[in-house]
């Protein structure tokens, strides 16, 4: 969390929103992904991809590796690839039943983001958050950049959908975001061949 960020959700952006690639993206890193805006402002963005799971690393085996134990069996649940940046590092997306004072993000006025030890031995704890899911690395923008993309018609904006963040199958989750907007994702193919 960026030092004198105000801790409630700033709704002049897309934070909150559910960024849907479309076929016209043109970065293989993002074909066919549907990414939680967490962060928006005029000079940058910041957001975690919700649909690329990690090959062959599972929430046990990275909680084993950083020796994060807890009193509740780790939930067996996949590690996201949650984008091309800063990949070495974890970010949780959880509930607000959990929040740190200075280290949780608001997204919005039921999810979280927090990129700190304390989220992983709460997940493993007696109490963990209502629902998670860890990702390794973001997706980031600079100024300007997410804005010209979208112009480019490389994203769709929908409204975020918990049960779809936090609940639905990875490969179910590209299409269930487009059935938000009403669109399936055979017309949304169809329409990207024609200028």
């Amino acid at each position: 969390m960026r030092p004198g960020r105000s801790t409630d959700v700033d709704e002049t952006f897309l934070g909150g929103k559910l960024l849907i690639a479309t076929p016209s993206i043109g970065d293989p890193r993002f074909d066919r992904t549907v990414i939680l805006m967490c962060d928006h402002g005029p000079e940058h963005a910041m957001g975690i991809i919700l649909n690329k799971p990690a090959d062959d690393l599972r929430l046990p085996e990275l909680f084993e590796q950083l020796g994060v134990a807890g009193s509740q069996p780790t939930p067996d649940k996949p590690v996201l690839m949650g984008g091309p940046v800063d990949q070495d590092r974890g970010f949780v997306l959880h509930t607000r039943d959990y929040s740190t004072k200075d280290a949780t993000l608001p997204v919005n006025e039921r999810i979280g983001l927090t990129a700190t030890k304390d989220v992983l031995e709460a997940m493993a704890s007696a109490a963990p958050p209502r629902r998670s899911l860890l990702a390794l690395g973001y997706a980031g923008w600079g100024a300007g950049q997410l804005e010209h993309e979208l112009a480019a018609n490389a994203w769709l904006v929908a409204e975020l959908d918990e049960d779809l963040v936090f609940d639905t199958g990875d490969a179910d989750k590209w299409p269930r975001a487009l059935d938000l907007l009403g669109v399936s994702p055979e017309h949304l193919s169809a329409l990207s061949g024609h200028a």
